[in-house]
């Protein structure tokens, strides 16, 4: 699977967050995931939450041809926490 993202985002969601965008993509290596669709934008969007070094994280993205564009990387909210562990324990 092809990753991409905009390198000025993902430096400031480090230096904001902690939290970087190279790790996103251990979302997507067959771990359970809680994803619905995310409002906004012109193009359709995702949020997926899972966990990554025992963190829930979410991630925003959307496909482009055969890529997965990371918008954004953060913490889960207490509510996605709850979804997920409602589906997966």
């Amino acid at each position: 699977m092809i990753f991409e993202w905009s390198e000025l985002k993902r430096l400031a969601v480090l230096k904001a967050r902690n939290l970087d965008f190279v790790k996103a993509r251990y979302l997507f290596d067959g771990r359970h995931l809680h994803t619905v669709p995310s409002p906004g934008g012109e193009e359709e969007r995702w949020v997926s939450v899972g966990e990554i070094d025992g963190q829930f994280i979410a991630v925003v993205w959307t496909r482009r041809d055969d890529s997965i564009r990371i918008i954004t990387m953060r913490r889960a909210r207490d509510e996605e926490k709850r979804k997920y562990r409602a589906l997966y324990g």
